[in-house]
Protein backbone atom coordinates (compact mmCIF):
# COMPACT_ATOMS: atom_id res chain seq x y z
CA UNK A 1 0.00 0.00 0.00
CA UNK A 2 1.16 3.49 -1.02
CA UNK A 3 2.43 5.83 2.26
CA UNK A 4 0.20 8.73 1.79
CA UNK A 5 2.20 12.13 3.56
CA UNK A 6 -0.21 14.99 4.64
CA UNK A 7 1.20 18.43 4.65
CA UNK A 8 -0.51 21.55 6.32
CA UNK A 9 -1.23 24.06 3.70
CA UNK A 10 -1.50 27.82 4.02
CA UNK A 11 -2.93 30.29 1.58
CA UNK A 12 -1.90 34.21 2.25
CA UNK A 13 -3.17 36.89 0.50
CA UNK A 14 0.52 39.14 1.24
CA UNK A 15 1.03 43.14 0.78
CA UNK A 16 -2.53 43.74 1.26
CA UNK A 17 -4.83 43.54 4.93
CA UNK A 18 -7.98 42.62 3.05
CA UNK A 19 -8.94 39.67 1.49
CA UNK A 20 -8.92 38.64 -2.22
CA UNK A 21 -6.15 41.92 -2.30
CA UNK A 22 -2.53 42.06 -2.44
CA UNK A 23 -0.67 38.34 -3.57
CA UNK A 24 -2.07 34.85 -3.03
CA UNK A 25 0.75 32.86 -2.40
CA UNK A 26 0.83 29.15 -0.46
CA UNK A 27 2.76 28.46 2.61
CA UNK A 28 3.90 24.52 3.57
CA UNK A 29 6.52 24.21 6.30
CA UNK A 30 7.65 20.36 6.16
CA UNK A 31 10.37 18.50 6.20
CA UNK A 32 12.85 18.78 3.20
CA UNK A 33 10.96 17.31 -0.10
CA UNK A 34 12.09 16.36 -3.55
CA UNK A 35 12.36 19.02 -5.99
CA UNK A 36 10.16 17.21 -8.85
CA UNK A 37 7.31 16.81 -5.81
CA UNK A 38 7.56 20.48 -4.99
CA UNK A 39 7.18 21.60 -8.94
CA UNK A 40 4.42 19.29 -9.00
CA UNK A 41 2.16 21.07 -6.06
CA UNK A 42 2.96 24.50 -7.17
CA UNK A 43 2.05 23.89 -10.43
CA UNK A 44 -1.55 21.83 -8.88
CA UNK A 45 -1.94 25.23 -6.90
CA UNK A 46 -1.81 27.39 -9.44
CA UNK A 47 -0.05 30.54 -7.34
CA UNK A 48 2.23 32.70 -8.62
CA UNK A 49 4.46 30.97 -5.97
CA UNK A 50 4.13 28.19 -3.45
CA UNK A 51 6.90 28.57 -0.95
CA UNK A 52 8.27 25.40 1.12
CA UNK A 53 10.22 25.74 4.38
CA UNK A 54 12.05 23.37 6.19
CA UNK A 55 14.00 23.61 9.57
CA UNK A 56 16.95 21.98 10.45
CA UNK A 57 18.57 22.66 13.80
CA UNK A 58 16.47 25.77 14.46
CA UNK A 59 17.53 26.73 10.79
CA UNK A 60 14.95 27.41 8.12
CA UNK A 61 15.17 26.88 4.88
CA UNK A 62 12.88 28.43 1.90
CA UNK A 63 12.02 27.67 -1.31
CA UNK A 64 9.98 28.91 -4.21
CA UNK A 65 8.46 27.34 -6.97
CA UNK A 66 6.28 29.22 -9.53
CA UNK A 67 3.42 26.65 -12.12
CA UNK A 68 6.23 25.74 -14.50
CA UNK A 69 9.92 26.63 -12.55
CA UNK A 70 11.88 27.30 -9.49
CA UNK A 71 12.51 31.12 -8.22
CA UNK A 72 15.91 32.37 -6.97
CA UNK A 73 14.22 34.85 -4.73
CA UNK A 74 10.51 35.76 -4.36
CA UNK A 75 9.24 38.62 -2.16
CA UNK A 76 5.10 37.81 -1.68
CA UNK A 77 5.59 34.56 -0.89
CA UNK A 78 8.51 35.01 2.18
CA UNK A 79 6.35 37.80 3.40
CA UNK A 80 3.70 34.96 3.41
CA UNK A 81 5.51 32.45 5.03
CA UNK A 82 6.54 35.21 7.69
CA UNK A 83 3.18 35.92 8.44
CA UNK A 84 2.19 32.01 8.46
CA UNK A 85 5.37 31.34 11.23
CA UNK A 86 4.19 34.70 13.45
CA UNK A 87 0.04 33.37 13.65
CA UNK A 88 0.64 29.92 13.49
CA UNK A 89 4.07 28.49 14.51
CA UNK A 90 5.72 30.72 17.01
CA UNK A 91 3.55 33.50 18.49
CA UNK A 92 6.16 34.65 20.74
CA UNK A 93 8.63 35.41 17.69
CA UNK A 94 9.43 39.33 15.75
CA UNK A 95 12.23 37.83 13.60
CA UNK A 96 12.96 35.12 11.51
CA UNK A 97 15.81 34.42 9.43
CA UNK A 98 15.20 32.23 6.03
CA UNK A 99 18.51 30.70 4.37
CA UNK A 100 17.90 30.15 0.69
CA UNK A 101 19.44 30.48 -3.27
CA UNK A 102 19.73 34.40 -2.37
CA UNK A 103 21.47 34.03 0.70
CA UNK A 104 20.25 34.66 4.48
CA UNK A 105 16.89 36.64 4.51
CA UNK A 106 16.16 38.66 7.62
CA UNK A 107 12.44 39.31 8.07
CA UNK A 108 11.05 40.94 11.07
CA UNK A 109 7.45 42.05 12.66
CA UNK A 110 6.38 45.20 14.30
CA UNK A 111 2.86 45.90 14.61
CA UNK A 112 1.02 44.85 12.06
CA UNK A 113 3.62 45.48 9.06
CA UNK A 114 6.47 42.52 8.63
CA UNK A 115 9.57 43.25 6.42
CA UNK A 116 11.96 41.78 4.49
CA UNK A 117 16.03 42.55 4.31
CA UNK A 118 16.89 41.66 0.70
CA UNK A 119 19.91 42.14 -1.18
CA UNK A 120 19.71 45.20 -3.66
CA UNK A 121 19.43 45.05 -7.28
CA UNK A 122 21.80 46.41 -9.25
CA UNK A 123 20.90 47.45 -12.42
CA UNK A 124 22.50 48.95 -16.24
CA UNK A 125 21.32 50.97 -18.60
CA UNK A 126 20.02 48.81 -21.62
CA UNK A 127 19.32 50.20 -25.31
CA UNK A 128 15.54 51.18 -26.48
CA UNK A 129 15.32 48.62 -29.62
CA UNK A 130 12.55 48.32 -31.89
CA UNK A 131 12.33 44.77 -30.21
CA UNK A 132 11.30 46.21 -27.22
CA UNK A 133 9.06 48.75 -28.46
CA UNK A 134 7.25 45.94 -30.44
CA UNK A 135 6.85 43.93 -26.72
CA UNK A 136 6.43 47.06 -24.65
CA UNK A 137 3.57 48.72 -27.67
CA UNK A 138 4.60 51.93 -26.08
CA UNK A 139 8.12 54.12 -25.67
CA UNK A 140 9.52 54.24 -22.27
CA UNK A 141 11.63 56.76 -20.45
CA UNK A 142 14.54 54.78 -19.72
CA UNK A 143 15.08 50.93 -19.85
CA UNK A 144 17.43 48.86 -17.52
CA UNK A 145 18.72 45.20 -17.55
CA UNK A 146 18.44 43.75 -13.32
CA UNK A 147 19.68 41.11 -11.90
CA UNK A 148 16.72 39.05 -13.13
CA UNK A 149 14.39 41.49 -14.83
CA UNK A 150 14.00 44.18 -17.69
CA UNK A 151 12.70 47.52 -15.67
CA UNK A 152 11.08 50.04 -17.81
CA UNK A 153 10.41 53.52 -16.83
CA UNK A 154 7.45 55.69 -18.65
CA UNK A 155 6.57 59.20 -17.89
CA UNK A 156 3.36 59.26 -16.20
CA UNK A 157 0.96 56.76 -14.33
CA UNK A 158 -1.44 55.95 -17.19
CA UNK A 159 1.20 54.39 -18.80
CA UNK A 160 1.51 51.98 -16.53
CA UNK A 161 -2.14 51.25 -16.15
CA UNK A 162 -2.75 51.92 -19.99
CA UNK A 163 0.12 48.88 -20.89
CA UNK A 164 -0.79 45.66 -22.09
CA UNK A 165 2.75 43.31 -23.64
CA UNK A 166 2.99 41.15 -25.76
CA UNK A 167 3.95 38.09 -23.98
CA UNK A 168 4.96 35.78 -26.78
CA UNK A 169 7.49 38.36 -27.55
CA UNK A 170 8.52 38.91 -23.59
CA UNK A 171 8.94 35.09 -23.37
CA UNK A 172 11.80 35.35 -26.04
CA UNK A 173 14.12 37.77 -24.02
CA UNK A 174 16.53 36.20 -21.54
CA UNK A 175 14.90 37.69 -18.33
CA UNK A 176 12.75 36.27 -15.88
CA UNK A 177 10.25 39.15 -16.80
CA UNK A 178 9.43 42.90 -17.17
CA UNK A 179 8.97 45.62 -14.57
CA UNK A 180 7.31 48.69 -15.68
CA UNK A 181 7.48 52.06 -13.67
CA UNK A 182 6.23 55.40 -13.06
CA UNK A 183 6.00 58.29 -10.61
CA UNK A 184 2.68 58.05 -8.52
CA UNK A 185 -0.20 60.50 -8.09
CA UNK A 186 -0.68 59.55 -4.29
CA UNK A 187 2.28 57.33 -3.87
CA UNK A 188 5.95 58.18 -4.52
CA UNK A 189 5.94 55.41 -7.67
CA UNK A 190 3.30 52.92 -8.90
CA UNK A 191 4.45 49.53 -11.00
CA UNK A 192 3.45 46.59 -12.84
CA UNK A 193 5.44 43.36 -13.39
CA UNK A 194 4.94 40.22 -15.83
CA UNK A 195 6.67 37.21 -16.21
CA UNK A 196 4.61 35.00 -18.62
CA UNK A 197 7.97 32.43 -18.49
CA UNK A 198 7.34 31.54 -15.21
CA UNK A 199 3.29 30.59 -15.99
CA UNK A 200 2.49 34.03 -14.31
CA UNK A 201 1.45 36.98 -17.08
CA UNK A 202 0.90 39.53 -14.90
CA UNK A 203 2.01 39.05 -11.18
CA UNK A 204 -0.34 41.01 -8.92
CA UNK A 205 2.61 42.35 -6.39
CA UNK A 206 6.10 41.27 -6.28
CA UNK A 207 8.16 41.77 -3.73
CA UNK A 208 11.59 41.17 -5.37
CA UNK A 209 10.81 43.53 -7.67
CA UNK A 210 11.30 46.29 -5.73
CA UNK A 211 14.94 45.00 -4.99
CA UNK A 212 15.50 46.88 -8.55
CA UNK A 213 12.71 49.78 -8.00
CA UNK A 214 13.52 51.50 -4.83
CA UNK A 215 17.56 51.79 -5.58
CA UNK A 216 16.55 53.43 -9.01
CA UNK A 217 13.47 55.60 -7.04
CA UNK A 218 15.41 56.42 -3.86
CA UNK A 219 17.93 57.96 -6.21
CA UNK A 220 15.27 59.81 -8.54
CA UNK A 221 13.10 61.25 -5.97
CA UNK A 222 16.48 61.86 -3.95
CA UNK A 223 14.69 59.86 -0.74
CA UNK A 224 15.81 56.52 0.80
CA UNK A 225 11.76 55.47 2.63
CA UNK A 226 9.32 55.57 0.01
CA UNK A 227 6.15 54.09 -0.46
CA UNK A 228 4.90 52.32 -3.62
CA UNK A 229 2.00 50.70 -5.32
CA UNK A 230 1.66 47.67 -7.32
CA UNK A 231 -1.64 48.68 -9.67
CA UNK A 232 -2.58 44.98 -10.93
CA UNK A 233 -6.21 44.32 -10.67
CA UNK A 234 -5.93 42.87 -7.23
CA UNK A 235 -3.18 45.78 -6.51
CA UNK A 236 -1.09 46.42 -3.45
CA UNK A 237 1.14 48.42 -1.00
CA UNK A 238 4.74 48.43 -0.05
CA UNK A 239 7.04 50.23 2.09
CA UNK A 240 10.46 50.57 1.12
CA UNK A 241 13.61 51.84 2.19
CA UNK A 242 16.82 51.45 0.18
CA UNK A 243 19.97 50.47 3.05
CA UNK A 244 22.84 50.52 1.53
CA UNK A 245 23.21 47.11 -0.10
CA UNK A 246 19.89 46.02 0.91
CA UNK A 247 16.55 46.95 0.53
CA UNK A 248 13.67 46.45 3.29
CA UNK A 249 10.54 45.85 2.12
CA UNK A 250 7.53 46.31 4.31
CA UNK A 251 4.22 45.02 3.95
CA UNK A 252 0.83 43.42 5.62
CA UNK A 253 -0.69 39.92 5.42
CA UNK A 254 -3.62 37.91 5.87
CA UNK A 255 -4.65 34.20 5.70
CA UNK A 256 -6.89 33.36 3.65
CA UNK A 257 -7.06 29.40 4.02
CA UNK A 258 -5.37 26.64 6.08
CA UNK A 259 -5.64 23.23 4.94
CA UNK A 260 -3.71 19.51 4.09
CA UNK A 261 -3.16 18.36 1.47
CA UNK A 262 -2.37 14.37 1.02
CA UNK A 263 0.75 13.46 -1.62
Amino acid sequence: MKTVTKLDLYQVDAFTNTLFKGNPAAVIFSSPLPHDVMQKIALENNLSETAFISEDGGNYNIKWFSPLMEIDLCGHATLASAHIYFSEINHKAKKITFTSNSGNLEVSKKDKYIYLDFPRDNYMPLEIDDNLLAMLGNVPVEVFRGRDDIMCIFENESSIHEIRPDMDLLKIYPVRGLIVSARGTDCDFISRCFFPVTGVDEDPVTGSAHTTLTPYWAKALNKESLNAKQVSARGGELRCTLAGERVIIGGEAITYMKGSIAI
